[in-house]
């Protein structure tokens, strides 16, 4: 069972109390105000799992539901933004899902309608969590926020900085993609990507379409990489009726245990 530690009316500030569900708890911590000039404000919704539990990202891989995370019942809030640290794929025996495990924080960017009155967030969150069997969980919290420092400063900042980065095709860094290929015939459509990356870094590649009704299988290691690049690939497999992958907006997601980066290209 999990063990909470519930947030004492000093400390209202800056986390809510934990709303615990079997094998699973959600809460909002509050972060200090953004350093940009724009008023906007910092939180993140926190979850911790049991051991051996695990919940999902924006797009499950082969199996699974994504979180939804709604604000609608919040005060003086104009909009929420949430970032997405990077996940983790887990096999499934006939598949692979893609989450976290254990502890994850989801930084969100709140802009007020007014600057001058008090901010008040309401999470409603209904997620899945699963093990060897899947059930659906949700949770909902409260927060005032005011951009005050916060005890939870240093935990909001290293989940901010596990969001992957936005980068291109070609960039010259570490991790990197370095091209993407498609291959055709006998029937069978599919996607090499040519990822740079440090000899002996374990990688792992995910593939988004250009909606949440795209199912792309999640890539896969293949043999053939030059010294420092590796290549994985993937069938254009799991699209919705009528949809065509001729131009499609494709989102590859790339993470090693010390980055991880996005990059968003057209698959013509």
């Amino acid at each position: 069972m999990l063990v909470l530690t519930l947030t004492s009316p000093g400390r209202a500030a800056d986390a809510s109390a934990w709303d615990a569900q079997p094998h699973a708890a959600v809460r909002l911590i509050a972060g200090s105000a953004s350093a940009n000039a724009d008023g906007a404000l910092r939180a993140g919704v926190e979850m911790t799992l049991d051991r051996g539990w695990k919940t999902y990202w924006r797009y499950p891989g082969d199996a699974g539901v994504p979180p939804r995370f709604g604000f609608a019942r919040s005060d003086n809030v104009e909009a929420v933004a949430i970032s997405w640290p990077a996940p983790h794929g887990f096999s499934d025996g006939g598949g692979v899902s893609i989450g976290y495990t254990g502890r994850v924080i989801f930084p969100l960017r709140i802009t007020p309608k007014d600057r001058a009155k008090p901010v008040v967030l309401r999470l409603d969150a209904d997620f899945a969590i699963c093990e060897k069997l899947c059930v659906p969980a949700e949770g909902a919290a409260q927060i005032e926020l005011d951009g005050a420092a916060s005890s939870h400063e240093a935990a909001l900042t290293a989940s901010e900085a596990r969001v992957p980065k936005r980068a291109s095709v070609g960039d010259a860094a570490s991790l990197a993609v370095r091209g993407i290929t498609r291959l055709t015939g006998s029937g069978r459509s599919r996607v090499l990507v040519d990822v740079a990356a440090p000899d002996g870094t374990p990688v792992e590649v995910f593939a988004e379409g250009p909606t949440a009704d795209w199912a792309l299988p999640v890539p896969v290691p293949v043999a053939g990489g030059r010294a420092g690049s590796r290549l994985f690939s993937f069938d254009i497999d799991g699209l919705p009726p009528g949809a065509t992958a001729d131009g499609a907006t494709l989102t590859l997601t790339l993470v090693s245990p010390d980055a991880a980066i996005e990059v968003t290209t057209r698959l013509d």
